[in-house]
């Protein structure tokens, strides 16, 4: 089973006065642990090197890359995925401002630098042996059912189904996997309460505050019905890796076995899902 981890798992993330971050050692080696085989990089400056996968036993399945694809025309380095032997560039359409917590209104006029930019990276991509995803994600130009739908009709660019941004963002992300499971070629598994998440469709919470409350549960503990997402995405002929996420704020060094232990019951619970 190809089941990775991902640092903000750890509470590891590219957002300022996010948290806690614990060092990559740590992460790493809890993540071969619990048995993942693979990891993505986690945010600029987390790994010291490249080397230290190799030394934990870990391999590098790619990355996740805020960029801002609705001003001028973006590049997205590709040679950091190339070297590391990874795979597959995470991207996500980022508002330019820190945080996830609100977007700008994005006119036509931005929706076609968004489409163009995305099948031209991922294009270059294509063209380095490397597959680019776009992932809708709250607080970012893609995170609603419209947006979505507008990047499936708009461009060729293949999709990360993240079950939980989804979720949050009003997709349902079973559906989704039914309807398009040919142009989803990454998973970001993580599970959410689906009460916090209609808070923050409506505003009455903002995304960080959803977080440090729990948003996010390990799978099974949530309201994302994971049988059905992986049954979908079989009958598609999905074949890609399953990232095990549970975003996480921590407010400092965490007592007992801290974050690993969610970590662990989530991929139990998934591999028992999709091995049935």
């Amino acid at each position: 089973m190809k089941i990775a981890g991902a640092p903000i798992s750890w509470g590891v993330c590219e957002v300022p006065g996010w948290g806690h971050q614990l060092p990559a050692d740590r992460v790493l080696r809890e993540m071969r642990e619990v048995g993942l085989t693979a990891t993505e990089f986690g945010p600029d400056g987390f790994l010291p090197s490249d080397d230290i996968l190799r030394q934990i036993g870990l391999t590098a399945v790619g990355g996740f890359v805020p960029v801002v694809l609705h001003e001028g025309e973006p590049v997205v380095d590709l040679d950091r995925f190339v070297a590391a032997g990874a795979d597959t560039v995470v991207l996500a359409a980022a508002t330019g401002r820190d945080g996830y917590d609100d977007r700008p209104d994005l006119g036509d006029d931005g929706w076609k630098r968004v489409l163009a930019n995305l099948d031209r990276i991922a294009g270059a991509a294509r063209a380095r042996g490397l597959t680019a995803v776009l992932h809708p994600h709250v607080g970012t130009m893609v995170e609603t059912p419209e947006d979505v739908d507008r990047v499936l009709d708009g461009s060729q660019v293949a999709l990360c189904l993240d079950t939980g941004h989804l979720l949050i963002g009003g997709t349902d992300p079973v559906e989704l996997a039914e309807r398009a499971g040919e142009r989803i070629a990454h998973v970001h598994a993580k599970d959410v309460d689906a009460a916090l998440a209609a808070k923050v469709r409506a505003g009455r919470l903002t995304y960080t505050g959803a977080v440090a409350a729990g948003m996010y549960r390990p799978i099974g503990d949530g309201d994302v019905d994971f049988a059905r997402v992986a049954a979908a995405l079989r009958r598609h002929g999905y074949d890609g890796w399953w990232v095990l996420e549970q975003d996480t704020i921590l407010t400092g060094e965490p007592a007992g076995e801290g974050p690993v232990a969610d970590v662990r019951r989530s991929a139990e619970r998934l591999r028992a899902i999709l091995a049935s």
